[in-house]
């Protein structure tokens, strides 16, 4: 493998190796002298001057700040930190010494140099001594102390190009053993190339602008659909000397390509507006607009003339969706309209064009399914990582390489990509981090100085505020150039691919299992689908889709997002929300219940409402009500069902009437259901009894017999009442009385009232639209028009 490589085209010149096999053997009498002395005369008080590695770890040593980290041959190397007494006993006589070990030959060999932690003799070079040290009399228990060591670099004897091990030791003496040891020691690497070299190794970096999920699915019913945030987290990110505010701070000045997600430039970019914030069963107005706007202006300004790569909108996890979501359906269907989203998002935002081109599955851990995935959504070229795509050659290769079906593996390099994976607030460890990493990329030109390669370093997605300054220190010391050029994503993975690198992508039981174990499960797939179907039938009957198929198209996305890995119960959650949103939305188009109801006659119309609680109009519906007993009650001219379309503007109601004809006496179950123009049944059916009580012939002969028997005895008392004043009139006239004429009465009080009754053709609500109603069911012993 490349690691396990010795670097080609070190060797030295042979004057240099004659003077150095000159000085080992001139050095070399003495030691020797006093080994068969010490053997010959047994072990004395010298025996105990020796250093050993005892008590190595007694002491903390911690290495600070290195200046210059990649030093040129007039410089002086200074090198600050402190010393931590971790023992029980007080440290006298102490000296803190710069040992420079001898050149590492080897990617391998700086692994294992980071890794040492005790003083071993032989191994580790004596003190460079002379004036080069710092003397503390006294070092108490639990006790630290500052130091600074300040060498000229002539003075390190740094020969040849190459990378050395740099130790900082400190030695001492304790009341149990009287006798100078080295009692701790910390080591580092210093990359030793003076000089720039003819063919500098390409390095490209990747610089990620990605967060997790902050919006979701809830917009306000203004025009303006206000946004709303789960928190405001995302501001404490922007906010200066936050995650975000220096990832574009610092990488505004740095040589990298930048990778974004365009769902967090959506997401602060929706900031810049209202926006609202949850809290608890309710939400608050949001409060950092500023703080966004000045974010995406500093990110605008840092990406001008520099390569962007989109990531499909909310960074869907590939891995999760090859090896759980695929087999389910319409899973992969998101991943080419979020690629587009993503372009055009970024493009209208930053007003720059990104590549849209690349795929980044987690850690660069790829397979053949991973593959598969990738290139459905229409990335041509994947970033992957070497511990996934191993070489077995003497050297690293160039990162680009053919994998088949036109498709390109751009590999990033294992160890700079992890190089910064630790916790860097602790200055010590940046440090460390920083000299290995610089260490790594000479020894990668070093490996074969005459073959010119590509190197991409692809490191952890969301980077912290700490991470991405100990980043940028690394790359700041790459300036000079001298054995490293900077190129953009796009040129390395358009480099010549080297012919002898690894080209055959692993299968799926290879893909680490730690990552297997944090992939999203084939539930979130399954709750995926659900949402999505119910948003596909329910934006059809919109006026305005956009309003509801964006936001929930955008959420949709977002639950598939990389950045839920660990965390299994907020993606859960997330999932939970959506959809309990959208199924509220749909409610609220709804059939407003229905008691039982009567119906007198053998036709009448039966009334069903619509209501409408959305602020859009809904369209592209009907409304079936059918009978369960069409022998008895029927429909639409003797049928069992009727249907009718709805279309009712935004916080209205609209009640359609259906014309019935009934057969028979007794109740009969009506079903009203509403059903989208493709025959799909929306929202539940509502179910009701209409009793139907006809009016038969006999009936009508009894009322017809009462009648003609109310006129009967009207005409026979109209009778009497003539006679009765004839014989008054004939009396008078008998006694000789004056009278005056009377008029003939025409009919006594009341005979002339009319029988109101309805008319079966009696027409329904000429104005259906009622403004907005009450959701609550009719009243009992609802009565149908006629």
């Amino acid at each position: 493998m490349a690691e396990a490589a010795d670097f080609q085209g070190m060797n030295p010149s042979p004057a240099r190796r004659w003077l150095r096999r000159t000085a080992s053997l001139v050095l070399g009498v003495p030691l020797v002298a006093g080994l068969v002395a010490g053997l010959l005369c047994g072990p004395g008080p010298a025996a105990h001057a020796a250093e050993n590695t005892s008590d190595s770890r007694t002491v903390d040593v911690s290495l600070d700040t290195l200046t210059p980290t990649t030093p040129g041959e007039s410089d002086t190397l200074t090198i600050s930190g402190s010393v931590l007494n971790k023992g029980k006993q007080t440290i006298t006589d102490a000296e803190i010494d710069l040992r420079v070990g001898p050149r590492l030959s080897s990617r391998v060999s700086i692994d294992r140099v980071a890794q040492r932690t005790d003083y071993a003799p032989g191994t580790d070079a004596p003190p460079v001594g002379d004036k080069y040290t710092v003397k503390i009399p006294k070092l108490v228990s639990h006790v630290s102390r500052e130091f600074t060591l300040s060498v000229p670099v002539n003075q390190l004897d740094l020969d040849d190009d190459g990378v050395y091990q740099l130790g900082v030791s400190l030695s001492g003496q304790t009341p149990d053993e009287p006798y100078n040891q080295v009692l701790g020691i910390e080591r580092t690497l210093l990359p030793w190339q003076p000089e720039a070299v003819e063919k500098k190794t390409q390095f490209t970096y990747l610089w990620p602008l990605i967060s997790s999920t902050h919006l979701t699915s809830e917009t306000g019913s203004d025009e303006q659909q206000t946004p709303v945030f789960e928190d405001e987290t995302l501001a404490a990110e922007l906010a200066p000397g936050g995650r975000l505010d220096q990832l574009v701070s610092l990488g505004r000045d740095l040589p990298v390509t930048w990778v974004v997600d365009p769902d967090l430039l959506a997401s602060v970019d929706a900031m810049t507006r209202n926006y609202r914030v949850k809290s608890g069963a309710t939400t608050v107005p949001g409060r950092n607009q500023a703080l966004a706007k000045r974010w995406l202006s500093s990110v605008e300004a840092a990406v001008q003339g520099r390569k962007v790569v989109a990531l499909p909108f909310a960074d869907p996890d590939l891995a999760s969706l090859a090896h759980r979501g695929k087999n389910i359906s319409g899973s992969l269907s998101h991943l080419q309209p979020a690629t587009k989203v993503a372009e055009t998002t970024v493009e209208t935002i930053l007003h720059v064009k990104p590549s849209i081109d690349f795929a980044w599955p987690v850690d660069g851990a790829i397979d053949s399914s991973i593959v598969d995935v990738a290139t459905s959504a229409g990335a041509h070229k994947v970033i992957a990582r070497s511990d996934s795509l191993r070489d077995d050659l003497s050297y690293t290769p160039t990162a680009a390489r053919p994998i088949g079906g036109g498709t390109t593996a751009v590999v990033a390099d294992a160890r700079l990509s992890n190089a910064f994976q630790g916790d860097m607030t602790k200055t010590g460890n940046s440090t460390l981090a920083v000299q290995e990493f610089l260490a790594q990329t000479l020894a990668v030109n070093l490996q074969a100085p005459g073959n010119q390669r590509s190197i991409v370093v692809a490191p952890q997605r969301m980077p912290s505020a700490s991470q991405a300054q100990s980043m940028a220190r690394a790359l700041q010391a790459l300036e000079a150039q001298r054995w490293t050029q900077p190129i953009d994503l796009v040129a390395a993975a358009g480099a010549r691919p080297d012919a002898n690198a690894a080209t055959k992508v692993p299968g799926t039981s290879r893909y680490p299992e730690h990552l297997r174990r944090q992939e999203l499960p084939p539930q979130a797939f399954h709750d995926i689908r659900n949402t999505q179907n119910t948003l596909d039938n329910f934006k059809v009957i919109l006026t305005a889709r956009d309003r509801v198929e964006t936001p929930f198209g955008r959420a949709i996305d977002r639950e598939m997002s990389t950045s839920w890995r660990g965390n299994p119960v907020g993606a859960q959650l997330y999932r939970d929300g959506v959809r309990a949103y959208l199924q509220s939305l749909t409610e609220e188009v709804q059939l407003i219940e229905k008691s039982a109801i009567t119906l007198s006659g053998r036709s009448a119309t039966i009334p069903v409402t619509v209501q409408n609680r959305l602020v859009q109009g809904i369209d592209h519906l009907v409304l079936r009500l059918t009978s369960d007993n069409a022998t008895r009650l029927n429909l639409d001219q003797d049928k069992a069902s009727a249907q009718q379309p709805i279309k009712v503007e935004g916080g209205h109601s609209q009640s359609v009437k259906f014309a019935a004809s009934a057969n028979a006496n007794g109740p009969v179950q009506m079903t009203a259901q509403l059903f989208t123009e493709d025959g799909k049944p929306y929202g539940d059916p509502m179910r009701f009894t209409v009793k139907v009580s006809e009016i038969t012939p006999t009936v009508m002969l009894v009322i017809a017999g009462g009648v003609l028997l109310l006129v009967l005895a009207g005409v026979r008392m109209y009778t009497q009442r003539k006679r009765a004043a004839a014989r008054d009139a004939t009396a008078r006239e008998a006694e000789g009385s004056e009278g005056s004429d009377s008029s003939e009465p025409e009919g006594p009080e009341g005979s002339e009232g009319d029988i109101n009754s309805l008319d079966p053709g009696q027409a329904s609500d000429p104005t259906p639209d009622t403004g907005p109603g009450s959701g609550d069911p009719s009243g009992t012993g609802e009565k149908v028009d006629r």
